[in-house]
């Protein structure tokens, strides 16, 4: 994919530009929810709080929303009971994927994502068969005018990043999960809140895959992505230029 690294490539999250602004919402209030019971609901003393808050405001959602989604939580507010689940399986040319999901209905959303696999060549697997192939990383996003390479790659390996790459699109920093906290804090201390942020699988390895599989691959995720309770999906397929712009065209 030209103008995208190849950690991009085979990343893909909800907030798409072809999805509405308030599907948009109803997954970050569900992920401040779900944060704020983990812990206190206070932003300061919950880093998993303020991750939520920071990527909702980075999807331009409005303050009062945000609050809102706090106080119902610390008011007692009776509502859904979400919950995380990770869901792993193969793709077209046997690419690994794993879609990570928060639902308030486990059968509702295991259905949805096994009719998703099966539709488009794949098959879902037990939990860690594939998750193996991938690492853990914390994954922070910034635009590229926030600063050029070599002042954004001095900032993050001095807060404890493990990499950063920078190019035209922006700069993505990577670092261990356990540094998570104290990079994010020393880079929006520096350059502000992220456009992007959280804990990602990243693929050890990647597949290429030939415009026939690359087209029953996109369409496989674009099925995962109608899912309302589908957060993110993880691959380790990789499509040259070539085939992308054919499947553009």
């Amino acid at each position: 994919m030209a103008g995208h690294s190849q950690f991009k490539n085979i990343m893909h999250r909800k907030g798409a530009q072809d999805k509405k602004r308030a599907k948009i919402f109803a997954r970050h209030t569900r992920e401040i929810m779900v944060a704020a019971r983990s812990g206190m609901p206070d932003p300061e003393q919950n880093s998993a709080l303020r991750n939520a808050i920071i990527a909702a405001r980075a999807a331009n959602m409005p303050k009062d929303n945000i609050d809102r989604a706090i106080k119902r939580v610390a008011g007692g507010e009776d509502v859904a009971n979400y919950e995380e689940i990770r869901y792993e399986g193969y793709g077209p040319g046997g690419v690994a994927v794993i879609v990570e999901a928060m639902t308030d209905n486990r059968n509702r959303t295991a259905s949805e994502v096994r009719a998703a696999f099966s539709k488009h060549g794949g098959n879902m697997a037990e939990t860690g068969a594939v998750s193996f192939m991938f690492d853990r990383v914390g994954n922070i996003l910034y635009p590229a005018d926030v600063a050029d390479a070599d002042t954004m790659f001095e900032a993050a390996v001095e807060a404890g990043a493990d990499n950063v790459e920078s190019n035209d699109d922006g700069h993505e920093i990577v670092c261990d999960p356990s540094e998570f906290a104290t990079v994010r804090d020393a880079l929006i201390e520096k350059f502000g809140n992220p456009t992007e942020l959280g804990l990602v699988w990243k693929p050890q390895n990647t597949i290429e895959l030939d415009e026939d599989k690359a087209r029953t691959m996109m369409k496989l995720i674009d099925a995962l992505d109608e899912s309302d309770d589908v957060g993110t999906v993880s691959s380790n397929y990789e499509i040259s230029d070539d085939v992308m712009a054919a499947i553009a065209g």
